[in-house]
């Protein structure tokens, strides 16, 4: 495994579940420390919370990305143990998941980072209950199709759009919920294979976050970030996000903005990335470069077990 050939993936929200992090931060103490760090910062027992549940409010947004970017951060911190001076090429996050990979790029220190993702989950869950939507998957339908599906779903006050394109055949819409609902319909029709609501009514990446935007981008703004040491992959453009404006401007449009997860991954593998490694909960974004490019190595650290896996197999080259 090259570093210069290696990039670090960040997952977002959808990859937690309760357990998330407990046999990491039992095994090692540098793990363990990031946990105990985010209870001291947040004010609560975020580790607790991971660790136990109750699953529907480690499920509330509010929750959710902290949560997630504490467990990436942890899983980071014993790579980083493990595999001194091991630096990737890139890191990209999906969706929340870019906060985390601003930690692994050294724009933001964790402290920070934690805080803008509380800030971020806070904001989200505030525009949902001024204006609550929806997300649905459409499988089968191309990037076109459901553009153009989206358009006619709309109207001035009803907007639904593409929120992630994960991978060839794998699209999120997000939206209003009569004009999800008009596009569910629609996709249906022209042929999808599958339609299914997702359970969350959040809007995520649709105009419906604009509630948010505002006081987002003020938190965003006081960040203090420093310029990247390590190219992050921008979900808005889809390109290396090479200053401070560049990283502000992509993370305060992402709210309303698709995740361009497959023009990512098509970059990254452009750049001469062979292996990717997902830094978190779950094994989400391994399976989506699956799907975009099989010719890859693709490898999920989240718990000792990946890590002892990890480990043979970097031995065995």
């Amino acid at each position: 495994m090259q570093p210069d050939k290696t990039a670090f993936l960040f997952p977002g929200q959808g990859s937690q579940s309760v357990g998330m992090g407990r046999d990491l931060a039992t095994e090692y103490k540098v793990a363990q420390d990031i946990f105990a760090q985010a209870d001291q910062i947040l004010g609560f027992s975020i580790s607790q919370l991971a660790w136990l549940g109750p699953e529907q409010e480690l499920n509330d947004t509010i929750n959710t990305q902290p949560a997630l970017l504490v467990h990436s951060i942890a899983t980071l911190s014993v790579f980083q143990n493990k595999y001194p001076g091991f630096n990737p090429a890139y890191v990209a996050g999906h969706s929340m998941g870019e906060v985390s990979a601003l930690v692994a790029a050294e724009i933001l220190t964790y402290p920070e980072a934690l805080k803008l993702a509380r800030r971020r989950g806070e904001l989200m869950k505030y525009a949902d209950q001024i204006a609550p939507g929806g997300m649905a998957a459409i499988l089968g339908l191309d990037i076109p199709i459901l553009d153009e599906i989206c358009y006619q779903a709309s109207t001035e006050n009803e907007i639904v759009q593409v929120a992630n394109d994960n991978c060839p055949g794998q699209v999120v819409i997000s939206g209003n919920q009569l004009a999800l609902e008009r596009a569910m319909a629609s996709a249906t029709n022209a042929g999808a294979k599958r339609v299914i609501p997702l359970p969350i009514s959040i809007a995520a990446h649709s105009p419906l976050m604009s509630h948010a935007q505002v006081d987002f981008n003020k938190a965003v703004d006081a960040a203090p970030l420093a310029v990247p040491q390590i190219p992050l992959i921008g979900n808005v453009t889809a390109l290396p996000l090479t200053s401070t404006d560049h990283v502000r401007a992509d993370l305060q449009a992402q709210l309303r903005s698709r995740v361009r997860w497959t023009e990512t991954i098509q970059f990254l593998r452009a750049q001469g990335i062979e292996t990717f490694i997902e830094i978190g909960n779950g094994e989400v974004l391994t399976g989506l470069v699956k799907r975009i490019d099989r010719n890859t190595e693709r490898i999920a650290l989240g718990s000792p077990d990946d890590f002892n896996n990890t480990f043979a197999k970097i031995a065995n080259k």
